[in-house]
């Protein structure tokens, strides 16, 4: 088995790889020696026939090198992928990306298992994930913009593990391309890559999110809440909404609800307020405070088993369909959207 990644994609070149994009250039000829640091690549396509000329010979190295790789694109591509692969799809281990990324932010928990499960720490490991495609709906796509600048904080520090990440230009906005370079310290078109010059560095990508959510509807349920003898009256309250909107479950929501608030006695400053109102099926919760968020990657780490504090996140990432997390000066805010 090979155990350093002597080649880490396509041919690199200098130039312009998306020349409307002012900024996307560079040559990336010198290397530094020894395990290549985590590398991370926007694959620019142009519509869907051309999705397997990016792919597959990024695949084939990882296969002619008897290296693990994790493909997380969709159920179509993933047909494509083993059909075009044929008996060596064998090698490749699949993931539906509808499925591991519904919420964004459990993208990186599964790269984190993925990455952790390696032979050695010499082996190199090799990816490929397209959370974004023109079927997310536009806070989601915000979310999986988020979580692909996330993942330069969260593999900065672990050689040896290439991620190449598809984006269709036929499919999706230039805006969203754009976002792509300012996430992607690589980016690749017709088989050459080059750096990009507009990238965001780790330390802007680990600083709080502070995109503005659209304001709670006037209509929304409203509690504020101050001290721990506030969570049973915040609980009533979350049953009393869901039940409110015909949502048969109520456990997963009033779970979420409660570590939320929870966490913001603990860290935000000891109150806050709590809404909730319905919208096109679902249920959005969110809960606002005066605290801080700093941790970039707060709910996208597992907790440790034992662990006291820091599940309130984790949770919601795990029973919610969409999380978003933000951090201003004046306090923090986590919307969450369940579906029944």
């Amino acid at each position: 088995m090979s155990t350093t990644c002597s080649d880490t994609g396509p041919e690199r070149a200098g130039g312009s790889t998306e020349p409307e994009i002012e900024g996307a250039s560079g040559n990336l000829e010198h290397v530094a020696p020894g395990p290549r640091p985590f590398t991370h690549v926007a694959a620019l396509y142009a519509g869907i026939g051309a999705f397997l000329d990016v792919t597959v010979p990024f695949i084939r190295q990882a296969l002619d090198a008897s290296e693990p790789i994790l493909v997380a694109v969709s159920a179509n591509k993933i047909r494509m992928l083993r059909d075009a692969l044929g008996a060596d799809s064998e090698g490749v281990r699949f993931a539906d990306m509808s499925v591991i990324g519904a919420n964004p932010a459990r993208i990186i928990p599964a790269w984190f298992r993925f990455v952790g499960e390696r032979p050695s720490p010499e082996t190199c490991v090799w990816g490929v994930g397209e959370p974004i495609g023109p079927e997310r709906s536009a806070e989601a796509l915000v979310e999986c913009q988020q979580h692909e600048s996330l993942l330069n904080v969260a593999f900065s520090g672990t050689p040896l593990f290439n991620l190449l990440c598809p984006y269709d230009t036929e499919a999706l906005d230039h805006s969203v391309i754009e976002e792509a370079h300012r996430s992607h310290p690589l980016i690749s078109r017709d088989g050459l890559s080059a750096e990009s010059q507009i990238y965001r560095s780790v330390a802007q990508a680990a600083s709080p999110c502070a995109i503005p959510l659209d304001p709670a509807p006037v209509a929304a349920a409203e509690m504020a809440f101050e001290g721990q003898s506030s969570l049973p009256a915040v609980r009533r309250f979350v049953e009393d909404q869901a039940r409110a909107a015909g949502m048969p479950d109520l456990s997963d929501l009033t779970l979420v609800a409660n570590e939320l608030v929870a966490n913001s006695l603990i860290h935000g400053g000891g109150s806050g307020v709590i809404r909730i109102w319905p919208r096109d099926g679902s249920l959005i919760c969110e809960v606002s405070d005066h605290g801080r968020i700093d941790a970039p990657l707060a709910g996208r780490r597992p907790p440790a088993p034992g662990q006291y504090g820091g599940w309130g996140l984790w949770l919601a990432n795990q029973l919610c369909e969409l999380v978003q997390v933000r951090s201003f000066d004046h306090g923090s805010t986590v919307r969450v959207h369940v579906r029944p």
